[in-house]
């Protein structure tokens, strides 16, 4: 099943240098160039003509989007991706497993950020989340291989600033929108650890459209949250398709641009036909994108 939503991250003029990035901290990553800026551009993108502009990043098979922009908007962890080094990915050996997850650990953490050290932690014997040189954040962990097996990249939403402690509303919420959707296991805060409740998520998981997100209230107070610094692709069969995601989705008009919207808890959304790729090889395309706000494929 080819991934029908896929998390787009904006890069201030340097995706090809993050996707170089990528390729080589990451186990199993790829990076490719998959489209670019048209020659002639309005005179506020002339800087970007004939320029990248997306960035295809393969980790294990789970695909990420660099879009080289400028720079409006930034990554932060509200969204971070989730590594799980499960020693069956590396013939059933905790001691690869643990090599795999340090060496990865040090190249992120090369002109970045600790969030937590990596360390041991009640929920896992090796953890830690680093932001890396490019503002994106990676939680690394060394699962159990006892436990229900999980893809090795899992975006996790975290809820905090205006939309603290509605990460349970929000997975059920999209869970309706998307087919393939559910919410699963849901660990809470037992006791008040503000700001967040007791009864709210301390770690959740969910599945839209078949593929695994997880979820937390932060039990930090942050005065942050999501941005279009990374936002998520979903890959449309047809217009139907589109409109229905859409109308279900968009909560702030103002934000609606080149089939991006912002929903009710602030996130960035790109609501896109699946053949998006072949649509923006036609003369015009990219223009015509940039008027629109839903996109149409008609249109194109």
């Amino acid at each position: 099943m080819s991934q029908k939503i896929v998390p787009n991250i904006w890069c201030t003029r340097n995706a090809d240098e993050a996707g170089e990035f990528y390729a080589d901290a990451l186990p199993r990553t790829t990076a490719e160039t998959s489209a670019r800026y048209p020659m002639e551009l309005p005179d506020w993108q002339a800087e970007f003509a004939g320029r990248t502009l997306t960035v295809d990043v393969s980790i294990d098979g789970f695909q990420i989007t660099l879009i080289n922009a400028g720079d409006e908007f930034s990554p932060n962890p509200s969204m971070s991706f989730m590594l799980n080094f499960d020693p069956l990915m590396f013939d059933g050996s905790a001691d690869d497993a643990r090599a795999a997850l340090d060496e990865t650990w040090a190249r992120l953490a090369e002109g970045g950020r600790i969030i937590m050290a990596l360390d041991a932690y009640p929920f896992s014997p090796h953890y830690g989340w680093v932001e890396d040189r490019f503002g994106v954040s990676w939680q690394l962990l060394l699962t159990n291989p006892e436990g229900e097996p999980r893809p090795f990249v899992i975006p996790q939403l975290m809820f905090c600033g205006p939309v603290q402690n509605r990460s349970r509303e929000a997975a059920s919420f999209y869970s309706g929108v998307l087919p393939g959707s559910g919410v699963g296991f849901i660990a809470e805060h037992r006791v008040q650890t503000r700001p967040a409740e007791p009864g709210t998520v301390m770690f959740g998981e969910f599945r839209l459209a078949g593929q695994w997100f997880s979820m937390m209230d932060s039990a930090i107070a942050l005065d942050y949250t999501f941005t279009p610094g990374i936002s998520l692709e979903v890959r449309c069969a047809d217009q139907a398709e589109i409109d229905e995601y859409w109308d279900a989705l968009s909560a702030v008009p103002e934000a609606e641009q080149c089939g991006w919207l912002t929903d009710r808890y602030g996130l960035s959304w790109q609501i896109v036909p699946e053949t998006m790729g072949a649509l923006m090889e036609r003369p015009g395309a990219y223009e015509k994108m940039m008027e629109m706000k839903k996109l149409v494929i008609a249109d194109f």
